[in-house]
């Protein structure tokens, strides 16, 4: 058996345990510019029909009395430490998926801890007594069943799948429900006269899968009560590292967007070397001011965690998509990510072509690094880049 524990309005609910004063009042997490959206809502601002990912001024106008408070990503982390921890004493079988979710499998627990209903309650109950955060938790015999259970009954509850009543489940349920099936998947899947896992049982597998591919493959196994996913007790590590923001005023200044992709560059470097990572492919995200977002990004041969490295590759991208559009979002991320260093070249040739990205800079990393060391001591704004000290242009 499988638990899904998910953190009920994580970001918020560490807020109001920072500042009980706002208990019972609408609250979102979020920057504190006009063009800033919205992080995370509390339980009271998602009755006004707030929600995340919108737009902070139009959170405002649902309701004028919004309390807003600043992200602090350093501090979710510390609690999401404390969590997982939490998790661990309970079974070894721990993968976390995110920061404020993950998979617990209790299989074999029941002589230590009782049921997996008793251990989900017992596990809900400790989380709560330790960070003073509530979690909901879903209990089923598959990892994507026991996501789907842990939402139908939050906040601060338990839904229970049991083998007996699997198949019951799966029959009648929605398939705008599945994690993975977004409205595209879902609008297709109607247009077959599909709405349930049980309408799949009676569909044509060889059709679905052609309709479909990978995602019809998925979706036949898990009406009929298959799943090839285990609990995967590695490390959590991110799967990609970015840095996005939106621009006080939408600009179509050059060395504005310049300045502003190599602090985000900067960014994105500082938070790799933190983790020890190198990143491989580097993305640029681009919005205009008609709301339209496009996203392009490049595979390196070498792997770095250089500021310069993914600032080229970035700016690269800019100049190849950009065609004088008036930007209202920008942002640089890196993917592919791994511990592993790039192998550094030894040998010199006597006659050198124009280098290629095939090792790591070490002269500039010993900067960089130097940087980190000096900003981790000092404080962020302790070294920047003399680029970085001029004033953006963002009024055209």
């Amino acid at each position: 058996m499988i638990l899904h524990l998910d953190m009920d309005a994580f970001f918020a609910s560490v807020a109001l345990q920072d500042n009980p004063m706002l208990r019972g009042t609408p609250l979102v997490v979020s920057g504190h510019s006009p063009r800033s959206v919205v992080a995370a809502a509390c339980y009271e601002a998602r009755r006004y029909g707030i929600h995340s990912a919108m737009p902070l001024f139009q959170a405002l106008t649902l309701c004028p009395h919004l309390q807003v408070v600043p992200i602090q990503r350093q501090r979710y982390k510390e609690i999401s430490g404390q969590v997982f921890a939490i998790c661990r004493e309970y079974t070894p079988l721990v993968e976390q998926i995110s920061i404020d979710e993950g998979y617990l499998d209790v299989t074999g627990c029941e002589r230590l801890f009782g049921t997996p209903e008793v251990i989900a309650t017992t596990l809900k109950d400790h989380v709560k007594r330790e960070t003073g955060l509530t979690a909901s938790i879903g209990v089923a015999p598959l990892k994507c069943v026991a996501k789907i259970a842990s939402d139908l009954n939050k906040p601060d509850g338990i839904f229970v799948v049991t083998q007996e009543n699997l198949d019951a489940f799966l029959k009648d349920l929605p398939l705008g429900r599945i994690p993975g099936v977004g409205q595209r998947t879902l609008a297709r899947l109607q247009e077959m006269g599909l709405s349930t896992l049980g309408d799949l049982r009676n569909f044509p597998e060889s059709a679905l899968i052609k309709k479909m591919g990978h995602t019809g493959v998925r979706l036949m196994a898990l009406a009929h009560g298959q799943e090839t996913g285990r609990v995967s007790p590695e490390p959590y590590e991110s799967k990609s590292i970015s840095c996005e923001s939106t621009l006080e005023k939408d600009t179509t200044d050059p060395q504005s967007i310049r300045i502003r992709i190599l602090a985000q560059a900067d960014e994105v470097a500082r938070e790799l070397r933190r983790k020890g990572l190198f990143a491989r492919r580097i993305t640029l995200k681009l919005t205009f001011a008609d709301f339209r977002s496009v996203t392009r990004q490049t595979t390196r041969n070498c792997p770095t965690h250089l500021s310069g490295c993914i600032y080229d590759e970035a700016i690269t991208l800019f100049d190849a998509l950009w065609r004088g559009e008036r930007i209202r979002l920008l942002g640089v991320g890196c993917a592919l990510l791994s511990h592993k260093a790039p192998i550094l070249a030894t040998q010199l040739e006597l006659f050198p072509a124009i280098p290629e990205e095939t090792a790591l800079d070490t002269e500039w990393e010993k900067v960089e690094k130097s940087v980190d060391a000096i900003c981790k001591k000092f404080g962020k704004d302790a070294v920047t880049r003399a680029q970085l000290t001029r004033k953006e242009d963002n009024t055209q």
